[in-house]
């Protein structure tokens, strides 16, 4: 009994040690890191192209309230040329009465107040019907005008915030990321991130302007992809797309999701080189299609500007830019 006590002893104090000093931590294994990386990058990808898309909101909103303001303005002129007319048919009518309540209502600044103390003057029937619909008129659509432009400024509020959002998620994506390799042994490292693409075709075929716009595209194989940049020496998908295209004279927005309205839709099989093509839903990648199955495009940290097969990623569709 003493022996097996002791055996026991023995046994609990092993298993008390190894419990204490815990198994080595495993090394991450390549392809489960190359995953979690592509997908980190795919998610700050998304949050850019939702960046893209609040920036191209925000420069309508505010093109949309300078408008309004100009029309706010234009408003309170018309409405203080009524008011003059009627505060002077309001002192023409009652000059040589008690003019303490009648001076009260033409001195006030506020259309709201000027039309109540008309409204409740016993004396209203001596003044111009007319001349008072008229400021009613023009004090209601004052106030809607006003009102429209604390609507756009707080709309501009809302995107303001939502773009710090978004730029604090590729941040946060990115710190990840880069976690994550940092836990990889050098060579490891060097392995993932030089796989990047399919070899280059020999020969791209295209015409008109989409040869412009393919053949910008292709120079720029084997270049950085950063969030947000439009080139020369680093692009996002929408940025390349974007800046290739401009070579051939079609302006396109910073934005996957915009492009995909830029041009009637094709259908796969009627693809033909310098096509945009989109991924993901909601839609967050583009790229052009060159022919044979394949596209370039900028593709994220790891692989930058490539070239890879046409169904590498969830494909939702294409269009024809021009």
């Amino acid at each position: 009994m003493r022996l097996v006590a002791a055996l026991s002893g023995m046994a609990l104090v092993a298993s008390s040690f190894l419990t204490a000093s815990g198994p080595a931590q495993a090394e991450p294994d390549i392809e489960s890191v190359q995953a979690r990386v592509d997908r980190l990058y795919h998610e700050a990808e998304e949050a850019t192209e939702r960046q893209h898309d609040a920036r191209l909101e925000l420069t309508e909103l505010r093109a949309d309230l300078a408008s309004l303001k100009a029309d706010q303005e234009r408003q309170r002129r018309s409405l203080e040329a009524v008011r003059a007319e009627l505060q002077d048919s309001i002192v023409t009518q009652y000059q040589g009465l008690s003019m303490v309540g009648v001076g009260q209502v033409v001195v006030s600044e506020d259309p709201a107040a000027f039309l109540s103390g008309l409204s409740t003057m016993s004396a209203l029937r001596g003044v111009q019907a007319q001349q008072f619909d008229s400021f009613a008129t023009q004090a209601k659509a004052l106030n809607i005008r006003t009102q429209a432009t604390a609507g756009r400024l707080a709309q501009i509020s809302r995107v303001e915030k939502q773009m710090t959002r978004e730029k604090a998620t590729v941040s946060e994506k990115l710190a990840e990321a880069k976690t994550l390799l940092e836990r990889l042994k050098d060579q490891e490292r060097e392995e993932l991130l030089s796989r990047s693409s399919v070899r280059l075709p020999s020969g791209v075929p295209t015409s008109g302007r989409a040869a412009a716009a393919v053949a910008y595209a292709m120079a720029q194989v084997g270049k950085r992809y950063s969030y947000g940049a439009a080139g020369p020496s680093s692009f996002d998908c929408s940025g390349l797309t974007m800046r290739a295209w401009g070579q051939a004279g079609v302006g396109l927005p910073h934005s996957s999701r915009a492009q995909f309205g830029s041009g009637p839709r094709v259908a796969a099989a009627d693809l033909r080189p310098g096509d945009l093509v989109f991924y993901y839903s909601p839609i967050s990648h583009v790229g052009i299609y060159i022919g044979n199955g394949l596209i370039v495009d900028a593709a994220n940290p790891r692989a930058g500007v490539r070239v890879t097969s046409l169904h590498s990623m969830p494909y939702v569709g294409a269009v024809r830019p021009g």
